[in-house]
């Protein structure tokens, strides 16, 4: 490794570089002052940031960047970029240094400069980071919702490639012919998992996608390296099978333009992915924050700003583009309307503290979000919450594959997919049969990456499909945890303007007499503590049909759980309730009615409660949840309002578990109505174990729970 004050190689010899450009007459096909002008207000929106942050002792507080990112030496090729993303339905996943390309597909100057500012309005209302932008289109490129972790923006950007190919080639719209996605990233970002799992996503399904890569040689301090070995991605794809790449220089306009545009042509002719490195200097720190001298040496720095692309890009333009006069009423021309949208950017209304708490879910008041179903679309389908009388007995599978089956004959935006989904049928069978009836393009297998199985529903949601995804088991959702955190938050941090209504298919908890860490685990209480989602854990077949029709034709993402032992067994087995029945999320069932005690559980636990129970005659009222997120906190208050006392019986672990936000609400608002404290039985806090006899020890069994409903009658 080079030490820090090493002089940093010179990736291009600058001066011949300028020398070239100025050699070249600018290329045809682009709207080159248009660019100029982009690359122009970028730089002078870095610049006003930058001064902002510097004069932080003389600046009014209301008017401070409060967190700053400069693309200084990205900008020129990214407005190359962004010139060429004119598809009808091209769409782009992008990061915190991607405002250029952003301000060249539409985004305006006084947004991009309100939202760093945090004012209202504007792509989040002050409620993320001002540069982690987004930009709904539904007749041009549609910038999907940025986040602020590294590496985010790739499966998403692959699953808008996908729908696009489904919008295309399965529901026939034509308007998305040639349509394309790009994500675009640093060097750093090549390391995480999100980028290997939208290149497999993309090349083995030949995909309408183009990764830019732009190349600084720095992840904040560290070296393009320590990032992929040798530090050029480009090179070390090179054996990488349907992936066209081409490698160039981001400082030199004729260079970076003619790779791009070869590499859009490539993608938009229908040819698969493709990937374009470009090298760029960074010429600023990685952040407001950070001071980069102190792991970059001055000549270092100094190589950086020498390949500054804004001079070379004058040179290539003027004077065989644009005259001296030209080019100077170019700059005068940025500098007011910097100005003019500044101006506006700071007159503009602090955020409403009082509208913090909105959209976090759909609201009925709310324009439609892009993403889903449309409010039109959802009605079509129609629906009852009153289940049909007389349906065929049906095990818990068969209920949730009955559903899957009607929803997609139904509803052609519906695709089913996920890792031995398709062919196979899931490991517990429970998708059997659907590929073959409906096609691969709508229930298809997956290659074996939670993140690029969550990360393409999101796009696919924001396209307007109905994505119904399946992780195989609850503990295999982990590696998918920030593509899970961004979908719940979406709707919430771009002000209600996109949402990713997706379902994710989550088997979890025991297996028939077995256990084990990995399979078994329940955990359910993760997602209830997640933002944004509905969380389903039915106990039966007749609720898991409403439940997962109702997710399916919901505005809001959400999590369906299907217990293990209800897959795996009969138990849960009931009457078909309709092709029509849709049971709304936060709505409890009154499993058992009882007058002294009230037992509160949800999932497989439903049944060993209701078992338990029998034993103790009328004295115990069993209450079924069966949705956690939102949960009825007035069915179970009215309940022990009446009995006085209250057992809450769950699988999950002990600490911090969902029954412990119901015993704070029974104590907060039932208090007075108590005969006793309000008591749990859960798992102790440690691993899901294999051998039967273990796993006795931990889940609660029927002995376990009369036990406690003896004690707690007793007091």
């Amino acid at each position: 490794m080079p030490s820090k004050t090493a002089v940093r190689p010179a990736k291009t010899d600058v001066a011949s570089s300028r020398s070239a450009s100025a050699d070249r007459a600018p290329r045809a096909g682009f709207d080159w002052r248009r660019i100029a002008y982009h690359t122009l207000v970028s730089r002078a929106l870095d610049d006003v940031e930058e001064s902002t942050n510097r004069n932080r002792a003389t600046t009014p507080r209301e008017h401070q960047v409060l967190y700053q990112f400069s693309a200084r030496g990205h900008d020129m090729a990214q407005t190359i970029l962004g010139s060429l993303l004119n598809g009808t339905h091209d769409g782009a996943g992008a990061y915190y240094r991607s405002r250029p390309m952003l301000l060249s597909v539409g985004l305006s100057i006084e947004d991009a400069l309100g939202s760093p500012l945090g004012r209202a309005g504007g792509f989040s209302d002050g409620r993320d980071i001002g540069v982690v932008c987004n930009l709904p289109n539904r007749e041009g490129c549609t910038v999907l919702p940025m986040a602020g972790d590294v590496g985010g923006q790739y499966t998403p950007a692959a699953g808008w490639a996908q729908s696009i190919v489904y919008h295309r080639d399965v529901l026939k719209d034509a308007s998305y012919a040639n349509s394309m996605a790009v994500a675009l990233g640093g060097d750093a970002s090549v390391a995480t998992n999100g980028f290997w799992a939208a290149l497999t996503m993309a090349t083995t399904l030949k995909l309408p996608l183009l990764f830019y890569i732009e190349d600084n040689d720095l992840g904040i301090s560290v070296r393009g390296d320590m990032q992929t070995p040798g530090g050029d991605i480009a090179k070390n794809l090179a054996s990488f099978t349907n992936l066209f790449i081409r490698n160039g220089n981001g400082s030199d306009p004729h260079d970076a333009s003619g790779k791009l545009a070869e590499a859009v042509a490539h993608v938009r002719a229908g040819n698969g992915p493709a990937l374009v490195r470009l090298t760029v200097p960074r010429l600023s720190s990685h952040s407001g924050p950070d001071n980069q001298k102190g792991y970059r040496s001055d000549e270092e720095i100094a190589a950086d700003l020498a390949r500054d692309p804004l001079p070379a890009l004058r040179n290539y333009l003027v004077p065989s583009l644009l005259s001296e006069s030209a080019w100077q009423e170019l700059e005068a021309e940025v500098a007011r309307d910097v100005e003019i949208a500044l101006t506006a950017a700071r007159a503009r209304a602090m955020p409403d503290a009082s509208t913090v708490a909105r959209h976090v879910y759909c609201e009925a008041d709310a324009p439609d979000a892009m993403g889903g179903l449309s409010r039109a679309e959802r009605e079509a389908l129609g629906g009852s919450d009153v289940p049909q009388d007389g349906g065929d007995l049906l095990r818990f599978a068969e209920a949730v594959r009955r559903t899957l089956r009607h929803e997609l004959s139904v509803n052609p935006k519906v695709v089913v997919f996920g890792e031995d989904v398709g062919r196979k049928g899931g490991v517990h069978l429970v998708t059997e049969g659907l590929q073959k009836q409906f096609g691969a393009e709508r229930v298809f297998d997956t290659s074996l990456s939670e993140e690029g199985i969550i990360g393409r529903a999101v796009s696919m949601a924001i396209s307007g499909l109905v994505p119904v995804a399946e992780i195989q088991f609850r503990k295999y959702a982990d590696p998918a945890t920030e593509q899970l955190n961004n979908c719940g938050t979406m709707r919430w941090r771009t002000a209600n303007r996109f949402a990713a209504p997706i379902v994710v298919r989550m088997p979890g908890g025991f297996g028939k007499d077995v256990g084990d860490p990995w399979h078994s685990l329940s955990d359910e209480v993760r997602f209830a503590h997640a933002y944004g989602w509905q969380v389903a854990m039915p106990s039966n077949a007749a609720d898991a049909v409403g439940l997962l029709r109702a997710a399916m034709r919901s505005p809001n993402p959400t999590i369906f759980f299907e217990h293990r032992s209800l897959l795996m067994t009969g138990d849960g087995s009931a009457r078909y309730p309709g092709d029509d029945y849709v049971l709304p999320f936060g709505r409890a069932a009154v499993r058992r009615e009882g007058t002294d005690v009230t037992l509160v559980s949800w999932g497989a636990m439903v049944h060993r409660c209701t078992e338990a129970a029998e034993a103790f005659g009328d004295a115990v009222e069993v209450l079924d949840l069966r949705t956690i997120a939102p949960w009825d906190r007035e069915a179970v208050l009215a309940s022990v309002r009446k009995t006085g006392r209250c057992l809450i019986v769950h699988e999950d672990n002990w600490t911090a578990g969902f029954g412990a936000e119901i015993a704070g609400t029974l104590a907060q608002e039932a208090f007075w109505h108590l005969d006793a404290p309000v008591a749990r039985l859960a798992p102790r806090d440690i691993p899901v174990p294999y051998h039967p006899v273990l796993l006795d020890a931990v889940v609660p069994t029927v002995d376990a729970i009369q036990a406690e409903l003896t004690r707690l009658l007793a007091v």
